[in-house]
């Protein structure tokens, strides 16, 4: 990866026309040909970019890129006034590269819960995970103290989409006679407002979990009880 910190300004022209006046800007240059111009403002996005696959030609003083589109051609002209500093840093192969591994999706939540079911009913038993119906597997399948079916649907963000999609799995779990009375549980560890008022319209229990309380590595929050 090439990184140029130049003053300079851009032209780009293509599908339309547009400029980005002088000044100090970050040119990213990546192996695969990709091109960004970042200025020291605007958050992540580049100011202006192209991806791959380019072609990079270069001047004295001037970068051109250019990329086909369709019958036309998109083009970035960077003319610089001043290079403050040019490196150039080797990545490795592309395949090094380790993939965005991302922490407290419904795996990990699914993983977590079918290890300790106990956190989305008292007394709850893990049948089986991935249980299967012929619209597609739900989460995990449980049992509670009185030998009872449930069904659970787990969900980073559970939505309305979430609710709906339990809806549909209890159906086709119905449809056989041993378990025509399953009950269904939406756990997540966000639970919208709108989906927790469906959710309880539809007479599914909604249970919000915290991921760093099932891998233990937190204590649960404690809870007052009043007696009446």
């Amino acid at each position: 990866m090439r990184l140029i910190v130049a003053r300079c300004e851009v032209r780009y022209s293509g599908r339309l026309n547009a400029v980005l006046p002088a000044a100090l800007r970050l040119l990213m240059i990546k192996a695969d040909g990709s091109f960004m111009v970042h200025a020291d403002s605007g958050g992540y996005k580049p100011s202006n970019w192209m991806t791959a696959p380019t072609v990079i030609e270069e001047e004295p003083e001037r970068i051109v890129v250019r990329k086909r589109a369709g019958a036309s051609e998109d083009r970035l002209e960077i003319d610089i006034a001043e290079v403050v500093s040019d490196v150039v840093h080797d990545m490795g192969p592309p395949a090094e590269a380790a993939a965005l591994e991302k922490d407290g999706v419904e795996r990990d939540l699914q993983e977590a819960l079918a290890a300790a079911p106990q956190f989305c009913g008292e007394g709850f038993r893990l049948v089986r995970r991935e249980w299967p119906t012929d619209i597609g597997p739900v989460d995990l399948m449980c049992r509670d103290v009185a030998d009872a079916w449930i069904a659970v649907e787990i969900k980073r963000v559970a939505t309305i989409d979430a609710v709906e999609q339990l809806t549909r799995y209890l159906e086709r779990i119905r449809l056989d006679p041993a378990m025509t009375s399953c009950r269904g549980i939406l756990a997540a560890q966000s639970i919208k407002p709108q989906a927790r008022v469906l959710a309880e319209a539809r007479g599914l229990a909604c249970v919000e979990v915290d991921l760093t309380v099932l891998r233990g590595e937190r204590e649960p929050d404690l809870t007052l009880f009043s007696a009446y």
